[in-house]
């Protein structure tokens, strides 16, 4: 529980000692995430959960896009508050979970999605029992046919982000990880630029639940 409380402390932290468009993972547009969730071909009402939030503009863009079942988790509230201010009255139709991925409770609970979304979260994950939680509850959440998307620093990536350190994949550590019962439809790497100019080595992945 002590980890559990420094994580989610790093983060509030971080978010309440920047502006959101300054920080480090910040994206104007998620243009590689809304790609690939365009060849998911969902129904407006598919359960869209996007895990490790923070203050993301991917849940203003799907809401724009008309979906209707959209949750966003995040360990931080200071980033889930951040967000809401600034989706204004278009909050109330989001799903707030604040929650741990790698010692989940509230997640665990809610009913099976048709999308699992996380860019940048699950390379903080370097020891190996946490690992296996966050994608143990991965595949138990999506329901038969759902898709997952995970984006994460690639093995060119910078060792570390925000202070923490990373575990960086290539698309055959990540197709190990998800198992037999998934299969890779997609995979390429990204060159993101942040707010500072400065460049991160991605790998983003879409597989689909078998």
């Amino acid at each position: 529980m002590e980890g559990q409380k420094d994580l989610a402390s790093h983060w509030n932290n971080a978010y309440k000692r920047s502006s959101i468009e300054k920080l480090g993972w910040h994206e104007e547009y998620p243009e590689p995430s809304l790609r690939l969730i365009e060849k998911c071909r969902f129904n407006k009402d598919a359960m869209l959960l996007n895990v490790g939030a923070g203050a993301t503009n991917l849940v203003r863009e799907l809401i724009n896009r008309g979906f209707t079942n959209i949750i966003a988790n995040d360990i931080s509230h200071e980033a889930l508050d951040e967000l809401k201010g600034l989706l204004g009255t278009e909050s109330k139709k989001v799903k707030w979970i604040i929650d741990d991925l790698t010692q989940p409770t509230v997640l665990k609970t809610i009913e099976k999605v048709d999308l699992w979304h996380d860019r940048a979260v699950m390379h903080f994950f370097t020891d190996k029992k946490e690992q296996n939680t966050y994608f143990t509850l991965l595949k138990n959440l999506l329901k038969p046919k759902g898709f997952a998307i995970i984006a994460g620093f690639n093995l060119n990536g910078a060792p570390m982000c925000s202070g923490l350190r990373v575990h960086r994949y290539d698309k055959n550590m990540l197709v190990k990880q998800m198992g037999s019962d998934f299969e890779l439809i997609e995979n390429f790497d990204f060159t993101y630029t942040m707010p500072s100019g400065d460049t991160r080595e991605y790998i983003y992945t879409l597989f689909r639940k078998k």
